[in-house]
C-alpha cells in the first residue's frame, strides 16, 4: 500500500541504484524548501480551493450509512471571463470553505494549518493515533485533481511506523483519525460480506508538510497539497513492542510522537524499547499484574480500571470473563512510575 505511507524504503531502493551509477557532472544537489515558506503558499493554495469548490451537503440530510463514493467535490461555475459565479443549488451544496474545520499543529518546527470536512462523527471508539485502523479512502492532489490511489475493500493501515516492518502514516493521519470514532457495530450477511453502521466519515485537506513534502511517487509530484476521504471502520489499540503499555502511552511529554521520547537515552524510543529505564529489570516486569474474573451470569460487571492501569487480553467462557491488567505503579512515591525509574528494579513477576 503506498498511499497514505512514508516512501522511505523506496527512496532508499532509488539512492541505492543511483550509487551505482558513473557521477553525471550535470548532476545538481537537491536543496529541500523551507518549510515555514512553503507552509504559507500551501495555505493559501487549499484556502483557495476551499473557496472555489464545493460539496453536495444535501445529500447527507436523509438516510445513513454513506461512504467516501457519496462524497462529491465541484467547482463553482465560472462567466466567460472566468469569474466565480455563485453557489448553484444553495439547498442542496455548501461552500467547502463554510463547511470545514480548521485546525493547526506544529510539526518539524513549523505550524501548520490543516482542515477537515466532518460528514458523520461515528459511534463507536476513536484510535489513538499509534493505533491500526480498518479504513476506506481515496486521495486527490490538490493542484492536478488526479486521484492518485483509492481502497474501496476495507484495508488495515498502522498509524505509527513500529521502525522495522512497518511504515506508519503521514502525519496529517495520524493527527485528522483520532477526531473521529469508528462504526458503533456491524453485521456479517450470508454472503460473508462485513456491513458497517455508523462509522466514522469526512474529508481531510492537508498541507504538503503533513503529507509526503518532498516526497514524490508517481501521480504525487513533490509539495502536493492532499485531498482524502475516508472511512473509519474499527480500530485495534497497538503495543509495538508488547511490554504492556500501550504505545500511546509512552508519548511522555503528550505532542503527538513517541518517536522522541527516549528515557534511558539509548537511542531506542520507549514505544519500541522493552526496557525503558535501562536498569536491570524489563518494562514488562515492572508492571503490576493483576487478574480479575467476572461472572455475568450473575450479573457481576466488569471493574473500573484505574488512569495507570491497562488491559493486557480478556477471554469469555460461558459468560465468565477473565481480564488481565498491569499497572504502572510508582513504588517509592517520587513521582516517576517505577518501569521509568532506574533506581527502582522490582520484578513484578517474579515467583509467579
Amino acid at each position: 500500500m503506498k498511499v497514505i505511507k512514508f516512501s522511505g524504503l523506496i527512496l532508499l531502493l532509488i539512492g541505492l541504484l543511483m550509487a551505482c551509477e558513473e557521477e553525471d557532472p550535470r548532476t545538481v544537489d537537491f536543496v529541500e524548501r523551507d518549510r515555514t515558506e512553503q507552509q504559507a503558499a500551501d495555505k493559501d493554495s487549499i484556502l483557495q480551493y476551499l473557496s472555489t469548490h464545493y460539496y453536495n451537503s444535501g445529500f447527507f440530510q436523509q438516510g445513513t450509512n454513506y461512504t467516501y463514493e457519496d462524497i462529491e467535490i465541484a467547482e463553482l461555475p465560472v462567466d466567460e471571463n472566468g469569474n466565480y459565479l455563485d453557489l448553484p443549488d444553495p439547498a442542496n451544496n455548501t461552500l467547502l470553505l463554510n463547511a470545514v474545520e480548521t485546525y493547526t499543529s506544529v510539526f518539524r518546527d513549523t505550524e501548520y494549518e490543516y482542515y477537515i470536512l466532518r460528514i458523520n462523527q461515528g459511534g463507536g471508539e476513536s484510535p489513538q493515533f499509534t493505533d491500526a485502523i480498518r479504513y476506506r479512502f481515496e486521495g486527490t492532489v490538490i493542484e492536478s485533481q488526479i486521484v492518485f490511489q483509492s481502497i474501496s475493500s476495507p484495508d488495515i493501515l498502522d498509524l505509527q511506523s513500529d521502525g522495522f516492518s512497518t511504515l506508519g502514516a503521514i502525519r496529517g493521519w495520524q493527527l485528522v483519525i483520532p477526531s473521529f470514532q469508528t462504526s458503533e457495530d456491524f453485521t456479517t450477511g450470508i454472503d460473508g460480506v462485513v456491513n458497517f453502521n455508523n462509522y466514522g466519515l469526512g474529508v481531510m485537506f492537508l498541507p504538503s508538510g503533513l503529507a509526503y513534502f518532498s516526497g514524490a511517487l508517481p501521480d504525487l509530484p513533490q509539495y502536493s497539497n492532499l485531498i482524502f476521504k475516508f472511512e473509519l471502520l474499527q480500530y485495534q489499540e497497538v503495543d509495538h513492542e508488547s511490554d504492556g503499555l500501550p504505545s500511546y502511552v509512552e508519548d511522555l511529554d503528550a505532542n503527538l510522537s513517541v518517536i522522541d521520547d527516549d528515557t534511558d537515552g539509548d537511542g531506542i524510543a520507549n514505544y519500541i524499547d522493552g526496557n525503558d529505564d535501562g536498569d536491570s529489570v524489563l518494562t514488562f516486569n515492572e508492571l503490576l499484574p493483576t487478574q480479575y474474573i467476572v461472572d455475568t451470569t450473575i450479573g457481576e460487571t466488569e471493574p473500573e480500571l484505574a488512569s495507570n492501569e491497562y488491559e493486557l487480553n480478556r477471554t469469555t467462557v460461558n459468560g465468565i470473563i477473565t481480564i488481565n491488567t498491569v499497572t504502572a505503579v510508582d513504588s517509592n512515591d517520587d513521582g516517576l512510575p517505577d518501569y521509568l525509574d532506574p533506581e527502582i528494579e522490582i520484578n513484578y513477576n517474579e515467583g509467579q
